[in-house]
């Protein structure tokens, strides 16, 4: 994903510390809403893998909140890797995997790090092109097991209308980086989940005009 290396500012902020933690502010926000929306799709065991897992601030929260689940983050970016160990040690989280480097948007993952019970994502497919997140969308399909879930949050139009000047402003500032980055299309992402065979869900509305968008395998 290298186009994600150089965006505006405003599409992730991250502030270093001494330790190698980055800390996000809108991981920090977040996090709680996200973890609680989560809750159904979670298994009560299993592997569940988080694309693109940033700082490592959501990870250690969904791992606290669901330690019976072993959590596997993933990142693109070095730096971020360095986050997320660094966060997951001083949490002292024995259901947290060593972080793997993965370009989710390459194909034939989804049958290497296969089978996974949940796999999961946020605020990544305004910064990627609809080829790319097409490409992660179905690799993700082949990772998942039989009734596992695949749950994508994050800012999306409501087929095709931006629904706020908020949002018109930052989809504008990221297509004048790159022109294929901006809002993806919630309807185009729901029916493009169903054509890689998995059961569309209903969207969950969350703050910030943000969605969490989610499938399910057939079991």
């Amino acid at each position: 994903m290298p186009r994600r290396l150089n965006l505006p500012d405003s599409a992730s902020v991250a502030t270093p510390d001494a330790g190698g933690k980055l800390f996000a502010p809108s991981a920090a926000r977040n996090s709680e809403p996200l973890t609680h929306a989560l809750a159904p799709f979670v298994p009560s065991s299993g592997r569940a893998m988080e694309i693109a897992s940033g700082t490592g601030q959501h990870i250690v929260a969904y791992a606290k909140a669901y330690p019976t689940v072993t959590w596997q983050p993933t990142e693109v970016a070095e730096d971020r890797i360095t986050s997320i160990a660094a966060y997951v040690t001083e949490a002292a989280l024995a259901n947290v995997l060593i972080p793997i480097l993965l370009d989710a948007t390459a194909p034939g993952w989804g049958r290497q790090t296969g089978p996974i019970d949940l796999i999961l994502l946020s605020n990544l497919l305004h910064l990627i092109s609809q080829p790319e997140a097409e490409v992660l969308m179905s690799e993700a399909a082949q990772a998942l097991t039989p009734g596992g879930c695949l749950t994508i949050y994050g800012p999306f139009t409501r087929n095709g209308t931006l629904v706020s000047d908020g949002d018109v402003q930052f989809d504008a500032s990221l297509r004048a980086q790159d022109s294929e980055l901006g809002y993806k299309s919630d309807t185009a992402i729901h029916d493009f989940g169903a054509s890689c065979g998995l059961e569309p869900m209903d969207a969950i509305e969350m703050p910030a005009n943000n969605l969490l968008l989610t499938w399910r395998a057939p079991a």
